[in-house]
């Protein structure tokens, strides 16, 4: 009888562990972080901005080394292709063929859109890290498209330069995807929304592929992100990544 009880007991406790209730909130955001970034990735996205009066779309092939390196080249429309943003360790310029020049984007200006969307110089190149930068916790779980969420807050640790005051992000149990995060200014007031829809399976992951990024305070107005193909850990060199290159990458 003790021994069987032994066995119930040792039981539950594997059941536990493989439950994923043993993981904590700075686990959880880490493998949603991993599954989309990975330690490399290549991808084609098109990027739609949409307003009431009006809707522009972009296509961009984009790289990325995490946690340090990206670039993101337009191809098109044709009279914004060629235009590159080039991110290495907190730097940021932008290169804009039309002039032959290439700006040095301040930290002051991270907050601005990038290329008139909802998406700003921060969002685009994840200058701010939500791995290191933010202490993490669960505060409740919900449903979101049929999906059983985490729901995890974000807070900003005192030392970290980010523009947040906290940061809401919907997580599932099953398979880590992010369904939504919600982005808090200082005041607690809440800015904008971040909803992953149109979930398949793409260079070998099961990941949302459609983005949209809702402004709280400008109704009508939004900007989509539509992913036509990633390769997840390609082999990327970190010289890929310079100013020189983003006069010739295509």
């Amino acid at each position: 009888m003790i021994k069987a009880i032994h066995l119930l007991f040792f039981f539950n406790i594997i059941l536990f562990i493989n439950s994923g209730f043993c993981r904590s909130a700075k686990e959880i955001v880490e493998k949603s972080n991993e599954l989309m970034r990975a330690k490399s990735s290549i991808s084609v996205v098109s990027m739609t901005v949409i307003k009431p009066d009006w809707q522009r779309k972009i296509t961009m092939k984009m790289w990325s080394l995490e946690p340090n390196y990206a670039l993101v080249l337009i191809t098109k429309p044709a009279k914004d292709k060629g235009t590159v943003t080039l991110k290495r360790d907190k730097e940021v310029w932008n290169w804009i063929p039309t002039v032959q020049r290439v700006i040095k984007i301040p930290p002051s200006m991270m907050l601005q859109p990038w290329m008139g969307s909802d998406f700003t110089n921060d969002d685009l190149v994840r200058e701010s890290s939500i791995i290191e930068d933010y202490e993490h916790s669960i505060i409740g779980e919900e449903e979101i498209d049929g999906y059983n969420c985490y729901k995890i807050n974000l807070k900003p640790k005192p030392e970290a330069g980010v523009v947040w005051g906290k940061i809401i992000m919907w997580i599932t149990k099953s398979g880590y995807l992010q369904l939504k995060a919600d982005y808090y200014d200082e005041d607690d007031y809440l800015v904008k929304s971040m909803t992953g829809k149109n979930i398949q399976k793409m260079g070998g992951r099961t990941i949302p592929t459609h983005w949209e990024m809702i402004p709280l305070d400008k109704p009508g107005q939004k900007t989509v992100m539509d992913y036509h193909s990633i390769k997840f850990n390609p082999n990327i060199n970190r010289s890929f990544f310079s100013q020189q290159n983003m006069k010739r990458v295509r």
